[in-house]
């Protein structure tokens, strides 16, 4: 969907901007975005009622939309016709140690462009950063909106999810059964990422769950633990990445051989 502007005897299409819902749409025909979106709708985009926009809900649902009127605290949209739009064939966990600093963000806002479904951040033995209690809160309170954003950005039909803080054994228990578990350890030197994509474990799985460690790597003990938790141990070859850059590196080969960028045709309607 687009709308049009008319400038020096020329027409140009706009693509109409996309706006986050924190309440579900399902079945609904109006909606109330807030003050967030205020600002950025009226100030920013300086859009006027009547003014044509997309409202997408994370869960799927996805409204072409018309802004009614602006309040003090928030926007008045009206909901006309949902958009058609396909979900992801596969299902991705990515389960990443907290690094130092704030590379968490960087991390997170890669991981949800990349289709990452969830995302649980974990205490690693070798984990620099420890966040706890209201610290710990205030941060996944700051990625959800950066996985917010994301989706918005990349036109993603879902939002990831961001779970609490958890520890190494806690984490562990959040893989499903049916789920492909990969943790990628540096001293692995049997099994590549490839050759685990392309291998009969791998034949007809759609959900998958990855373990990146922080900056000093994952311990012997906790790669043991999580092997008799049902994961392989994967390498991503000799070169050693940062932890900025594993994260996106798995989920971008992981993308190609079995999802959104796959030549195989397992991607989104079946292309790209």
């Amino acid at each position: 969907p687009a709308r049009y502007k008319f400038q020096q005897g020329k027409i140009f299409a706009l693509t109409l901007p996309r706006i986050y819902s924190s309440e579900s749409l399902q079945n609904a025909t109006v909606c109330t975005l807030g003050t967030d979106n205020l600002r950025y709708l009226k100030t920013v985009l300086r859009l006027k009622p009547g003014d044509p926009i997309l409202v997408f809900d994370g869960f799927g649902h996805e409204y072409e939309a018309r802004i009614e009127h602006f309040t003090a605290d928030g926007v008045k949209v009206a909901l006309e016709k949902m958009t058609a739009r396909e979900g992801r064939s596969i299902r991705i966990t990515l389960a990443q140690a907290i690094p130092k600093a704030s590379k968490m963000d960087w991390i997170v806002k890669t991981a949800a462009e990349l289709g990452a479904d969830e995302i649980i951040p974990f205490s690693a033995i070798r984990s620099v950063s420890r966040i706890e209690g209201d610290k710990a809160q205030d941060k996944v309170k700051r990625w959800r909106k950066i996985v917010q954003e994301a989706a918005r950005c990349t036109r993603s039909v879902g939002v990831a999810d961001i779970s609490p803080v958890l520890s190494f054994s806690d984490m562990l228990l959040r893989a499903a059964p049916s789920a492909l578990k990969m943790i990628f350890w540096e001293e692995e030197d049997q099994k590549s990422i490839r050759g685990v994509l392309t291998g009969r474990e791998a034949v007809g799985v759609k959900q998958f769950f990855i373990i990146v460690g922080p900056e000093g790597g994952l311990s012997r003990d906790e790669v043991d633990r999580a092997k008799e938790a049902g994961f392989v141990s994967v390498s991503l070859g000799k070169q050693i990445l940062k932890v900025e850059t594993a994260a996106a590196a798995i989920l971008s080969i992981l993308q190609y051989e079995k999802g959104i960028f796959s030549p195989k045709g397992e991607g989104i309607n079946g292309h790209l």
